[in-house]
């Protein structure tokens, strides 16, 4: 998809490797454990997370050199969550970002303590990052909050619970739930941080709540569609999973043509929620774009 903020995201993009390469530790040990934790971190990964932070902080007066902490904390618990959520006992996956998951490179009591690490490391980073005590207090809190069990992790668990459950079938409630938790938590984290960097006026940081809740539902939707049509040379993880593990999908509930005009519906609120900012949203404007369009 053509992106006409390509060099923008790409200039964000390189400064979040930099920062990674930067705060995950190589060559000492345990050399396992650290070659484990890039392995999860580094080489990949669409970093929508972190380029909403960038793209937050920077509409509303911050620089983007003062974002690379809290971009680079919002990717190291998404990464994270991915090293766990493929291993055997959660999603069983063999394929992340078009190589072997971290389990499988390495080994599952790797890949659990690589996890662990990179979310402690995410804190460490956003506990000694250039802002205000108070700044960093309220960064602190909310990823806690996206990460834990109101959010990410209270997502999977009912996400766990809901597949293969043939006694029980989710509504669109549920699964909307599920996903605001399991997905939408994370982003509307990634948003929250660059805004605090900025430090808007709460009014502002509702809006933008607006623009990540459909943002987090509208990506979990376009990655529903994918698994279905698409494959996994051009996903990078495997294709078709969700109908193996009989996982209640917005497809699965609703039909492919349904789900498509639900992201149409959360497009339009998307963009309405960013029309009262103007041209220095044009860049969030666009990830939520990409959000919708995105092939992989």
């Amino acid at each position: 998809m053509p992106d006409p903020y390509g060099y923008t995201f790409a200039e964000w993009r390189v400064r979040l490797d930099i920062a990674l390469e930067r705060t995950l530790p190589a060559g000492v040990a345990p050399l396992r454990l650290n070659a484990a934790m890039r392995h999860a971190a580094l080489d990949g990964g669409k970093r929508m997370r972190p380029l909403l932070v960038y793209a937050t902080g920077t509409a509303f007066g911050c620089d983007a050199t003062t974002l690379d902490d809290p971009a680079a904390a919002v990717e190291l618990i998404h990464a994270y969550s991915l090293a766990h959520d493929d291993l055997p006992a959660m999603d069983d996956d063999a394929l992340r970002r078009g190589k072997p998951t971290v389990h499988v490179a390495f080994d599952e009591a790797t890949a659990i303590l690589a996890g662990d690490a990179l979310q402690a490391l995410a804190f460490e980073l956003l506990a000694q990052a250039s802002f205000s005590a108070d700044a960093r207090v309220r960064m602190v809190r909310e990823l806690a909050g996206a990460a834990g069990v109101r959010g990410m992790c209270g997502g999977q668990a009912l996400d766990l619970a809901a597949t293969g459950n043939t006694d029980r079938s989710l509504s669109f409630v549920d699964l909307e739930h599920l996903h605001m938790l399991k997905t939408g938590a994370l982003m509307r984290a990634s948003v929250r941080l660059g805004a605090i960097a900025a430090n808007v006026e709460p009014d502002v940081m509702a809006q933008l709540d607006v623009f990540s809740n459909a943002l987090g539902l509208a990506f979990q939707i376009r990655d529903d569609l994918l698994d279905v049509e698409s494959d996994s040379a051009t996903l990078g993880k495997t294709a078709g999973k969700d109908i193996a593990q009989a996982k209640t999908t917005f497809p699965a509930l609703l039909g492919i043509e349904a789900s498509r005009e639900r992201l149409l519906q959360l497009g339009r609120t998307m963009r309405e929620a960013l029309l009262p900012f103007g041209p220095p949203a044009d860049t969030l404007a666009a990830l939520g774009r990409q959000a919708i369009e995105r092939i992989h």
